[in-house]
């Protein structure tokens, strides 16, 4: 199957509502792969197996042990910041997590996190929800990317009166010229086109997705019956 010809899906935040996943993944049997944004696990660290690939960037809720010791369930397949990969000749890049100024300048892999199984060890003590510096160049320097997955909003972006988009994502939508931007965190559809590039904030998958043309990229809404 050639991008020219192939249909694929794409999920906002999960937050463990695997049920409305296994849903959206029967009434489309035929789309090959999804994408997601991130928030895949629930408030307890878990993840569940489901019947297509689904590629993902981290968001800040997760379970970052599970992820490096590679302990996914069958058809959750994790994209590592500043990755590229190639889905039946689609191109798509990741920069999963959110925003720290305290822990930008810090190596990804040096980002601290408590022990597993520890008093310390809660969400918010878990640094690895972050992305760092280094990944954001690194996204800034590849080409030819056909989607970009992010978990942060670029700027603007308004919550009420704060602006909640974070300028290292207008760094890479600038630098990069993705086709088409996806992002999550924030729980509601909107579009939007920043640097140049058309940006669209996904839903949770309770309310809605997205079914995508791979040679396009334009895509359908549609609503979680």
């Amino acid at each position: 199957m050639t991008k020219s010809s192939m249909i694929f899906g794409a999920l906002g935040d999960i937050h463990g509502d695997f049920a409305s996943v296994r849903r959206i993944l029967r009434d489309h049997p035929d789309v090959p792969f999804w994408l997601s944004v991130g928030d895949l696990a629930d408030e307890h660290g878990r993840y569940e197996p489901v019947d297509s690939p689904i590629y993902w960037i981290k968001g800040n809720n997760e379970n970052f042990d599970a992820i490096a010791g590679g302990e996914l369930p069958a058809n959750l397949r994790y994209l590592p910041n500043a990755s590229l990969t190639d889905m039946d000749g689609l191109r798509v890049a990741g920069l999963g997590g959110t925003f720290a100024p305290s822990m930008y300048d810090t190596a990804a892999k040096d980002l601290p996190h408590p022990k597993k199984r520890t008093a310390k060890a809660t969400e918010l003590a878990d640094r690895r929800r972050h992305f760092v510096r280094e990944e954001v160049e690194a996204c800034r320097r590849m080409t030819g990317v056909d989607v970009l997955l992010t978990h942060e909003a670029p700027r603007p972006y308004f919550v009420g009166r704060i602006d909640a988009g974070k300028t290292p994502i207008n760094e890479v939508l600038a630098a990069m010229q993705p086709r088409l931007h996806l992002f999550g965190h924030h729980h509601r559809f909107t579009e939007q086109v920043r640097q140049g590039v058309r940006s669209v904030g996904l839903d949770g998958v309770s309310h809605s997705y997205l079914l995508v043309d791979g040679s396009t990229l334009e895509y359908d809404v549609r609503l979680v019956s």
